[in-house]
């Protein structure tokens, strides 16, 4: 993939005002949609209509246990009228939000894999590529109309661009279309807004968080984890429809100008990550009930020669060990599900109803001391990080959630910026964790977390720049988890890691790649490295090999990053 030079100067452009962030704070853009909505509901003006629409975003991919197509699908079946999903490309909103090339190819294989299986219930996407976004609402409202469409409905995107733009949907299409639109909670396991502090707040902090929601999933009268229905097959006669017809002609484009891959590396990431529900469901099955294979690492088929399934997958298969292996680079301990679940591709709700089946467990664990429960805590934390983007939405807005570390004092060297993302920083680790993210469009948790504190605490350069890299690069670039895990590393986010808690990546690398395997595969210069050189070369060694020398000394870069983040604004 193409690299591209961030320029540190002008990233502070992309940046709210303090002022300007508290005001979208003090009346979520979330609140107001869900207001619209009821308001919407309310109207007597809707009349049956031709049609009913179902609006597929890019983080909903999904045809099983999609809750907005079921609503739709429903609502279509009771009105006597035909389903139609519709998807809107908007290229001015992937290099807003920093989309990655791979990203967009993931979403249109698997529009293409969906626009196949909705063909067979009858029913067609519209797959249409639009700008300026800022004209979407009106785009998509004159389309109900010309469609004479009833019913819009969408799942809930909860970053402050999208929120606001389906606010202008909703008040649009109440006023000229006489369409009803219901906008759908559907990413989380459960909605932001339902774990709240005892005052009713958002929580901000994730172990109580963590204390009121897994008690929600238990209830018998909870509807958290409960499987959507599939959509219903529309009646053939839809294929002769003079409009409704044309739509099954309509085609999902190989890419989008601007995000397109070359051959070499879309054939490459098209084997690291296949499309559709059912690879997604097979990599899921392949967690729950297999072992995990110790040279499964680099960019190769996950679901190829899969280990058979263990007797005992509680115990014995990646999710039974994944408490005690979670944090190993060198073997593929973990689910590799993140592609999927950011985009949608795989509902979190699917990954712990299986979960639950596969340990034979009748309530939800959140414990520490199981493989499951960890595992469940992963999820967990990817509904905390995604209330956190709804309730308070400034952290999509560029802006630290712990605004006292706003004017932390940051480097702006081009030079080890851009070392960092090419993996040549000279710390084998995090060099492994940055190439291994420009092969694969991926990284294990460990190694993102490993080189976002390196990016941050030891170069000091602005987690937003880090931020941004990750979204161009990764295939499962999600802004709630992106933007989490890098606030947490620099220390300025909800429940973070505390400012002078700082990562040494040599024991970090020992830890988790105690015989450098990892770093031997992606960092070729040390692949005949063995023992403890691997980790952090000697300078004769690594002048011979050719590997740089480290850009910093980590001793002395802790203590900087110490003074900075005590001394706010020194040097």
């Amino acid at each position: 993939m193409k690299k591209t030079r961030t320029d540190v100067k002008f990233l502070p452009n992309k940046i709210a005002t303090a002022k300007n962030a508290a005001k979208v704070d003090a009346h979520p853009p979330l609140l107001q949609l869900l207001e619209a909505v009821r308001d919407n509901a309310m109207n007597k003006n809707v009349v049956k209509g031709d049609c009913v629409v179902y609006w597929m975003r890019m983080e909903d991919l999904r045809i099983r246990d999609n809750r907005a197509l079921a609503q739709a699908s429903a609502q279509a079946q009771l009105s006597g009228i035909p389903l139609v999903v519709l998807h809107v490309l908007s290229p001015q909103d992937f290099t807003a939000h920093d989309r990655s090339a791979r990203r967009i190819d993931f979403t249109l294989r698997n529009l293409q894999v969906i626009r196949s299986e909705l063909a067979k219930l009858d029913i067609p996407l519209n797959t249409v590529s639009h700008t300026p976004r800022t004209n979407i609402p009106a785009f998509v409202v004159e389309l109900l109309q010309k469609w004479n469409a009833s019913h819009l409905f969408a799942n809930i995107e909860y970053e402050v661009d999208e929120l606001r733009r389906d606010l202008a949907v909703c008040k649009l299409a109440n006023e000229r279309g006489k369409v009803a639109c219901a906008f759908v909670h559907d990413k989380c396991i459960v909605a932001p807004g339902d774990v709240r502090t005892k005052e009713g707040r958002g929580y901000t902090v994730y172990s109580p968080f963590l204390r009121t929601w897994a008690p929600l999933l238990d209830k018998t009268a909870s509807n958290h984890l409960q499987e959507a229905k599939s959509p219903t097959t529309n009646a053939s006669s839809i294929r002769s429809h003079p409009v409704f017809g044309a739509l099954f002609n309509v085609v999902v484009p190989d890419s989008v100008e601007g995000f397109s891959l070359e051959p070499e590396e879309r054939e490459r990431i098209t084997i690291c990550w296949h499309a559709g529900e059912d690879a997604a469901h097979e990599m899921l099955r392949q967690f729950l009930y297999t072992a995990s294979r110790s040279s499964h690492l680099g960019a190769m088929d996950p679901l190829e020669d899969a280990n058979e399934a263990v007797k005992d997958p509680g115990k014995h298969s990646r999710l039974g060990k994944y408490k005690d292996q979670r944090d190993r680079l060198d073997s593929d301990t973990t689910s590799r599900l993140s592609p999927y679940l950011a985009a949608g591709v795989i509902s979190a709700r699917a990954c712990v109803r299986e979960a639950l089946v596969a340990t034979g467990k009748k309530k939800v664990d959140t414990s520490r001391d199981t493989g499951v429960g960890r595992w469940i805590q992963e999820l967990a934390w990817r509904d905390f990080y995604t209330h956190i983007v709804a309730l308070f939405p400034r952290v999509s807005m560029g802006r630290p959630f712990q605004e006292k570390y706003a004017d932390v004092r940051w480097e702006t060297s081009e030079e080890h910026l851009q070392a960092w993302k090419d993996g040549r920083t000279g710390v084998p680790i995090v060099d492994a964790a940055m190439r291994q993210a420009n092969e694969m469009g991926w990284m294990h948790n460990r190694g993102r977390m490993i080189a976002a504190m390196y990016l941050v605490k030891d170069l000091m350069i602005d987690w937003r720049l880090g931020e941004k890299y990750f979204m161009e690069t990764l295939i499962d670039g999600d802004l709630a988890s992106n933007n989490g895990g890098w606030q947490w590393s620099a220390s300025t986010g909800v429940d973070p890691a505390p400012y002078f808690r700082i990562f040494n990546p040599y024991t970090q690398s020992q830890k988790g790649d105690p015989g450098g395997e990892y770093i031997r595969t992606f960092v070729p210069e040390l692949a005949k490295v063995r023992g403890p050189e691997v980790h952090n070369p000697p300078p004769a060694l690594a002048d011979k090999l050719g590997y740089p020398r480290p850009l910093v000394d980590h001793k002395e870069a802790r203590e900087r990053a110490i003074r900075r983040y005590k001394n706010i604004g020194s040097k």
